[in-house]
């Protein structure tokens, strides 16, 4: 334990939003999973589903916020930790701040869209209303491996 936070249960809880992650990739999505946890218990759990719903909110952590809030029956999540495969994009991250989660852990960044430090840091933006506590780089290496497997598929599959 390091510093208040178990590394061991970022380690398990991590596992479990890849779970999420290989679902999405089974389903011909962007393979991201995230999972939400409160008191050490997990209260939404979900993967993206931008294609199968035709929507482009539906990335994982939006989707396992829902979920959550609805458990807790309240919109606040203050007391609990989302656990994601990838660095949130600054749409998650701005709903993530609005619901105003007590830590993100995620798993590799990504820079081209990452709102959690590297195109921006909405999550610990001075400037709003709420800063969220943020842990990188737990089980980066699978979180990496299964995005850069899925999309090298992706090409193979469209001969590029």
């Amino acid at each position: 334990m390091e510093d208040g936070i178990d590394l061991h249960s970022d380690h398990f809880f991590m596992g479990e939003a890849l779970r999420q992650a290989r679902k999405a990739w089974e389903r011909e999505e962007v393979p991201v999973g995230a999972v939400v946890v409160n008191a050490g218990r997990i209260i939404g759990r979900a993967h993206n589903q931008v294609e199968l719903l035709k929507d482009a909110t539906a990335h994982a952590e939006m989707l396992a916020i829902t979920q959550a809030e609805s458990v807790l029956g309240d919109w606040r999540l203050n007391e609990c930790d989302l656990y994601v495969t990838k660095e949130p994009c600054a749409m998650c991250a701005g709903a993530i701040v609005h619901v105003r989660f007590r830590r993100v852990i995620f798993g590799c960044r990504s820079p081209k869209d990452g709102a959690a430090g590297s195109v921006l840091n909405l999550l610990q933006h001075p400037q709003l209303n709420h800063q969220c506590e943020l842990s990188a780089g737990v089980r980066e290496q699978e979180s990496v491996q299964m995005l850069q497997a899925f999309f090298r598929e992706r090409r193979q599959e469209s001969g590029a």
